[in-house]
């Protein structure tokens, strides 16, 4: 474990324990306490990757872990959201208890950054699994029939995927000898015939897809996401699943230097499975009639962007998956946070229901303008330059079909996103748009901020990129 990035673990962990203590009495002291720890992590983070001196030397100064700064980043970024929405988002007479609430997402917070900083692969499973309980627990948060439902679906259908890892990890021991990551990129490096190797990555790979929502995987992520508690819906769907799944993916495509072809049939498969979540999350994202299910097949849809470009495994194809994961956190979050609103503001997210909310509801439609622009990849939104890149790489690397496809479902996924917004903001005026109004404004900052980084990551992306290439890709990757 990277020992300079060990306070980022340890400090959310303190107060997930300090809360029930300090908040016994007080309650709205747990929301002081989660949102303080938050905010002062993601001033340092933010302070070490973004101060003129780095930004100056092209961030060559940076000694730590590119990917994992970055990942860490965007944990506290996406968790400090989430946190100050629920903060107003949660009443006085809400069902669910502060305490244990945030108490889970802190000790979740910990377990996340234990994922990224972690240099072995049976210290990322105990993380993983310590993750998996704290989700469950927070799906479950909400004690309506639909949360219990959520939370077990969640429970049932992941559990395969922990025996998967399980058993990779006790293979890999058998075989390698070791966990390391290190040690694991030198053995396939080395040309030295690492067929129990690969077979063991691939086991522990299939876990980690499942746990990604990736199709034909993705049977429980509309039923978790629809059913959990509002805020947590965008904590699962904004960074939950992307640091439980994806960025083990990832890691594992590096590690078996796909682009050299170590392991012509592990790529092949990811990459089909890929464009199979990126048609399948948008064509039923098409004909959902509920906020939040139509959202977590889109998330289905833009996670197979990220596991294609991690298949196709070259350098840049792998700075898109990259840069693509942090663009689909903060967008997700966006637009998961507005459906709460709308539950909030309107008493329901069914699409249905609601239209004609761009006058009752301005702020929140405008920022889900922004964020379904940037799902999209219109320019100059962020997420307009993770998909180019991922693009390119494809049609580099000789996946011209794929990189044909994936461009003609970025279209699809403007269609279903406009007719969502046509639905519930510039529709015909409902009984339920009548009496809805705005949040206050403390709820909608988290996604305004949301949405003035998303743009900024667009507008200063030579910066973001000349990151990705000095402190991932050229240390990391080649």
């Amino acid at each position: 474990m990277t020992t300079s990035l060990l306070a980022y673990l340890l400090i959310p962990l303190f107060t997930a324990i300090l809360i029930p203590f300090a908040a016994k009495t007080r309650r709205k002291l747990a929301d002081v306490l989660a949102n303080v720890t938050l905010l002062a992590g993601l001033l340092n983070i933010s302070f070490i990757l973004f101060n003129p001196a780095n930004i100056a030397l092209s961030f060559s100064n940076i000694t730590e872990d590119g990917f994992a700064l970055l990942m860490i980043f965007i944990i506290y970024l996406v968790a400090l959201c989430v946190t100050f929405f629920s903060s107003y988002f949660i009443g006085d007479d809400s069902k669910v208890n502060r305490v244990p609430y945030y108490s889970l997402i802190m000790t979740s917070v910990s377990a996340m950054c234990g994922i990224v900083t972690t240099g072995d692969f049976f210290t990322l499973y105990i993380f993983v699994e310590v993750l998996a309980v704290t989700s469950f627990a927070l799906i479950a948060s909400d004690e309506s029939g639909k949360g219990l439902e959520g939370a077990i679906k969640y429970f049932l259908l992941t559990f395969p995927a922990s025996l998967f890892i399980l058993f990779g990890i006790a293979f890999l021991m058998l075989t390698a000898g070791t966990f390391s990551f290190e040690s694991i990129k030198i053995i396939i490096a080395s040309g030295i015939p690492a067929g129990a190797v690969v077979f063991s990555l691939s086991l522990i790979l299939l876990g980690f897809l499942i746990k990604s929502g990736v199709a034909p995987f993705h049977a429980w992520t509309p039923d978790a996401y629809e059913g959990a508690y509002a805020p947590v819906s965008a904590y699962l769907a904004g960074i939950v699943t992307k640091i439980s799944g994806v960025y083990a993916v990832i890691k594992i495509s590096i590690m078996l230097r796909l682009f050299e072809i170590k392991a012509y049939h592990t790529a092949e498969i990811l990459m089909f499975l890929g464009m199979l979540s990126i048609a399948i999350g948008a064509l039923a994202a098409l004909r959902q009639k509920e906020l939040k299910r139509m959202l977590a097949f889109s998330s289905i849809s833009q996670i197979g962007y990220i596991i294609l470009a991690a298949g196709m495994g070259t350098p840049l194809a792998i700075l898109g998956a990259i840069f693509h994961l942090v663009n689909h956190a903060t967008f997700k979050t966006v637009l998961f946070l507005n459906s709460a609103s709308l539950e909030k503001g309107a008493g329901t997210s069914d699409m249905r229901k609601l239209g004609g909310m761009e006058h009752a509801m301005p702020w929140t439609s405008w920022t889900s303008i922004v964020a379904l622009l940037a799902t999209a990849g219109v320019p100059p939104l962020s997420g307009f330059w993770s998909k180019l890149i991922i693009i390119i790489a494809l049609w580099d690397g000789g996946a011209k079909t794929y990189a044909v496809l994936a461009l003609l479902f970025s279209v699809v996924t403007l269609a279903y996103f406009m007719v969502m917004q046509k639905k519930i903001f510039f529709g015909n005026p409902t009984e339920a748009s009548r009496n809805a109004r705005e949040v206050r404004p403390a709820m909608l900052a988290p996604v305004v901020v949301m949405c003035l980084l998303i743009a900024a990551l667009g507008v200063f992306f030579p910066y973001i990129y000349s990151y990705l290439v000095e402190t991932i890709a050229a240390r990391i990757i080649l």
